[in-house]
Parts: structure tokens; sequence; C-alpha cells
């Protein structure tokens, strides 16, 4: 008989897990986290959601350049000698995505969602360069190529290994 008692109890059991699992699903969907950017350099690597955007809807250039201005943003170390590896989710390379130094284009767009750059680029005056560290933003479309429309931005800060 205990065998009869115990099977309704696990049923409500089973069922109260359940709708606390799905009570935390529906919690964790409301702050859904934007696409992550991915920047290796030798064994480091450093990731971020957007520093601006990245939900898909276009950014005004008062907000672009807003963010671009953002002092509160992840840095890593390159030695010019070492190559420079940028990744993005697929939900940026489906967009397009370029590379800005300085706010500069500095590549074309992709679909990829991943490249590499010699890490002394990033340090040349000929690219815009100027000291010891540079900023770098990966900058996601429109999906249309070489679309001006940006719907995120991604920044890092690239410091030079003396």
């Amino acid at each position: 008989m205990t065998t009869l008692h115990s099977a309704p109890r696990r049923r409500r059991a089973v069922a109260a897990a359940g709708a606390v699992s799905a009570g935390l699903l529906v919690l964790s969907a409301c702050d859904k986290p934007t696409p992550m950017a991915t920047i290796t350099v030798g064994t480091s690597s450093v990731s971020e959601e957007a520093t601006c955007g990245g939900e898909g809807e276009t950014l005004d250039n008062k907000t672009i350049t807003q963010c671009l201005k953002d002092k509160d943003i992840k840095s890593i170390t390159v030695d010019p000698d070492e190559t420079v590896r940028f990744g993005v989710d697929p939900d940026i390379a489906d967009k397009r995505w370029t590379i800005l130094m300085n706010g500069q284009p500095l590549t074309e767009d992709f679909d990829k969602t991943y490249t590499t750059i010699p890490g002394s680029v990033f340090f040349n005056a000929q690219y815009g360069a100027q000291g010891n560290s540079t900023l770098v933003t990966i900058k996601a479309g429109d999906g249309e190529k070489q679309s001006p429309e940006a719907t995120g931005l991604w920044s890092f800060k690239l410091k030079k290994d003396d």
C-alpha cells in the first residue's frame, strides 16, 4: 500500500519541479544576452557582449559616436609579432561585420565567424594607430554587403606588449 501512496507524491514532486524549471526558463528569456565577440592573441583571449546594440535594431550615428567613446571596455595585450584572431557568434556573421580601428573601417565586411590580422597592424601609424593602445570595434551590419548601417558594436582595447 505504501507504493500506491508514494506514486501521487512523486507525480506532484515531478510536476512541481517541472513548473519551477519552466518558470526559470521564462525568466531567463527576459534577459537574453547579446551575441559574443572574442579576440584571441596567442593563448590569451577576451570575450564581450555588445558594447552597444546587438539586438538587431539599427543604431543611429549619435549612439555609435557615444559608444565609440566608452571607456569601460575589456583589453588584451598584443605582441606586434603575433596574429590577432577575431571570432564572432553566427548571429553577428549573419548580419555581416567589419573591424573598425579607432572608429575607422580597417577591413571589408565579412559573413564568416572568424578572421585574423597581424598584430603589427594595430600599432602602425599607416593604419591610423597612435601610441601604445588602439580601440578596435567589431561592427555588425544589417546583412547587406558594405552597408553603412550598424546593429551592434563590440569594442576592445589592444595594448602593445613592449
